[in-house]
């Protein structure tokens, strides 16, 4: 609904800290801009009760609905169940994104009171056998009921979701499925809690300068402002992406360089933080959550609504392209031991500490730029105008900045996003720097989704939360390529949302089968290789002057720089994934855990290309698959990789910049959400399946590719 009230201007720079915790925003229809949440008048104070009273609501939603006197229709009982419970998203929407991005103590011990409760409510919702019944009765008559097509998907996906979610179980399962579910929700919770712990319990401060032998002046100076954060005297690096990346890219010294990757490799392995007992009771219980339902394995049950369907399938996919890949992993990390033991390396065998450095520096000579020539022409001010100029050409979308919504932190800036004719679209909130309250890495979110009800829209309220380098003192916020093509990745997931174009909630912006959510997201990072996209922002931010064409020349160049290394990468975090998830016992999985650096060392060993690090593991920090909602996913990065491959193909030939494919791929894929299965949206807009042969194509992983390099190098 387009609330657009002018609330007048608000302290942007306010947090919860100073609030009125009496009222409760949350709960109140707010007066700011398109139904905005209250940033400014939110407390922690404020989360308990509104989540008590949303669950209180949305239970007498679901009761009106279970005991309605009239007999079962689509309208009063599907429908119905689906635009219930408005309230409780709007409280959960906005407590669990702040959670992520914003933390404290306080909020975590909320989360840990709140997620019993809206596991229980859900467990009152899926085994309510009033209200299953009546679902079983709409959908036994789904044939006769000439429902449109997003309304028949609704349909059908509502049953499965009671299904799946245990409503057929009878006596001692149905309690056991509901006991897990609780049991899963609070240690999920517990995994990202320990993982931000661990993140911020490590700190490499340097006093002396001989510490920072090689690194380059910006990476000095965020260690010297992450300093004066902590009020510490000299240097410090974190774990945090932008901190940790940067040192083990430039750092001369190799023990140093040691120290970070052991402290980020072993990050929750054991001690106060450790995830390790964890990781065995997540995979365990999800295991016996599926075998109640009648799957082998939680793969199988997770897979059989996403584009994979199967187990077999993802396995088939992922060994396909490892063994495509590694030939030219290995021989790109061959080149690096060459390179290296060509420039003074003297180790015995290079570690992977010693990888990024050297590989770095190798990419720098063959291709001669390095970041610090590159950073200055990407500020993240003209980054910003740039990727909403790309989509001002290829969507005729326009953001303007606004000062009068309130924000949860004084770093997030609001956009206010309208179409060509003036038509508001969504609000866009943007937070782009690392703190301590903030979980590592980049994603998308949304505050409130798009949705019409009973002929009314609500237009979303969409957010992108990353960790790019800070400004320092002496310089403004720099990006290097590679957050460069974050950002349009996170941006291209916020299109999803922002021109969602749908009636139900459920079926709108990103709320598509997980291996096609990534479609519209990585497609976006085609851009940051594209000269002609280049040329229109990139400038000295010092000087003015235009990115040099030799130096946009060399970034294209080196695209493909260590690409069969940067799969096989992806494709073992694929792997691992799939590992823990198709495990038939919960002895094995419990067994797993116990030794987590044995099994992983197992499960990779037929991929690895550089050596196991004993002491270290990817499990106990792997958020996306223990905390996030890739578990038995992780291969849809890659899934969605050949997707994207594919479809640039079409921008490609018909011109980057082209309005009329553009049109196509937002009618056909943004616009249209999970109304429709996914496979029929892709060839919607390809007018045909994909075809894997174009990510191989893009990353230069081809044979003759192979072919021609060997015979160069003769």
């Amino acid at each position: 609904m387009d609330n657009n009230m002018d609330n007048g201007t608000v302290d942007m720079n306010r947090g919860s800290e100073n609030t009125d915790c009496t009222a409760n925003p949350l709960l109140d229809k707010s007066p700011c801009p398109y139904g905005a949440p209250q940033f400014d008048k939110i407390c922690n104070g404020h989360y308990l009760p509104a989540f008590e009273s949303a669950l209180a609501e949305t239970r007498a939603e679901i009761d009106a609905i279970a005991d309605n006197p009239d007999a079962p229709t689509f309208e009063n009982t599907v429908e119905a169940l689906e635009y219930s419970g408005a309230a409780l998203s709007r409280v959960s929407d906005v407590f669990f994104n702040i959670l992520e991005a914003d933390t404290d103590d306080e909020k975590q011990e909320i989360a840990e009171k709140v997620s019993p409760m809206l596991t229980g409510f859900s467990m009152y919702v899926f085994m309510n056998e009033k209200l299953f019944r009546r679902v079983r009765s709409v959908y036994e008559r789904k044939d006769s009921l000439s429902l449109e097509p997003d309304s028949m998907k609704l349909l059908e996906d509502t049953w499965k979701s009671f299904v799946r979610s245990g409503a057929a179980l009878e006596g001692d399962a149905r309690a056991r499925f509901a006991e897990y579910t609780e049991q899963l929700s609070l240690l999920s919770i517990r995994f990202s809690k320990n993982v931000l712990a661990a993140t911020n319990a490590y700190c490499l401060h340097i006093t002396d300068e001989s510490g920072l032998e090689g690194l380059p002046g910006y990476v000095r100076d965020m260690g010297k402002a992450s300093a004066e954060e902590r009020g510490l005297e000299g240097w410090a690096y974190t774990l945090e992406y932008p901190s940790f990346n940067a040192f083990m890219k430039f750092s001369c010294r190799r023990d140093l360089r040691r120290q970070m990757y052991m402290a980020r490799a072993s990050r929750a392995l054991d001690g106060d933080c450790g995830n390790a007992g964890i990781i065995g009771e997540i995979v365990s219980l999800r295991l016996e959550m599926a075998r109640l339902l009648g799957y082998r394995t939680y793969a199988g049950y997770a897979l059989e609504e996403r584009m994979a369907k199967t187990p077999r399938a993802v396995d088939g996919f992922l060994s396909g392209l490892l063994a495509r890949t590694l030939p030219f992993a290995g021989r790109e990390v061959s080149e690096v031991r060459e390179y290296a033991v060509g420039h003074g390396f003297d180790g015995e065998s290079l570690e992977p500490w010693d990888f990024t450095f050297w590989s770095e520096r190798c990419r720098e000579e063959r291709y001669s730029y390095n970041e610090e020539q590159l950073k200055p022409y990407f500020r993240l001010e003209d980054c910003i105008s740039a990727v909403f100029g790309l989509a001002g050409r290829l969507y005729g979308l326009k953001f303007i900045e606004r000062d009068d919504i309130p924000v949860y932190h004084k770093d997030v800036k609001v956009y206010d996003v309208k179409d060509g004719n003036g038509r508001h679209l969504a609000l866009f909130y943007a937070d782009f720097f690392p703190r301590q309250s903030k979980r590592d890495g980049a994603w998308m979110t949304e505050f409130r989704g798009q949705s019409i009800r009973d002929g009314v829209e609500e237009r979303p309220l969409i957010s992108i939360v990353t960790n790019f380098t800070k400004p320092s003192a002496t310089s403004p916020s720099l990006l290097t390529h590679n957050e460069f093509s974050t950002f349009l990745h996170e941006f291209g997931h916020a299109l999803h949302g922002i021109l969602a174009e749908g009636r139900y909630p459920s079926q709108t912006g990103t709320n598509v089968e997980r291996d096609f959510v990534e479609l519209p997201s990585q497609i976006m990072e085609n851009w940051a290789c594209e000269p002609e996209f280049l040329d229109s922002f990139a400038r000295d931010y010092r000087t003015g002057e235009v990115i040099p064409d030799s130096l946009v020349d060399k970034i294209v160049a080196s695209r493909n720089y260590l690409a069969g290394y940067q799969q096989v990468r992806q494709l073992q975090f694929g792997i691992l994934d799939m590992a823990w998830h198709t495990m038939e016992e919960a002895s094995d999985c419990m067994a797993a855990s116990g030794d987590l650096c044995g099994f992983e060392n197992k499960v990779l060993e037929g991929s690895a290309v550089l050596p196991h690090v004993p002491g270290t593991a990817i499990s106990p920090s792997f958020g996306h698959i223990f905390s996030g909602g890739y578990a038995a996913g992780y291969y849809s990065y890659k899934w969605a990789e050949v997707l994207e491959a594919d479809a640039f193909s079409v921008f490609r030939k018909n011109g980057i910049f082209d309005r009329a494919t553009a049109d196509s791929f937002r009618r056909n894929i943004l616009s249209r959400g999970g109304s429709e299965d996914a496979s029929v949206l892709y060839r919607n807009f390809m007018g045909r399946d994909p075809q894997p042969e174009a990510l191989m194509e893009k990353l230069g992983l081809t044979d003759a590719t192979f072919r021609a390099d060997v015979r160069s190098d003769m």
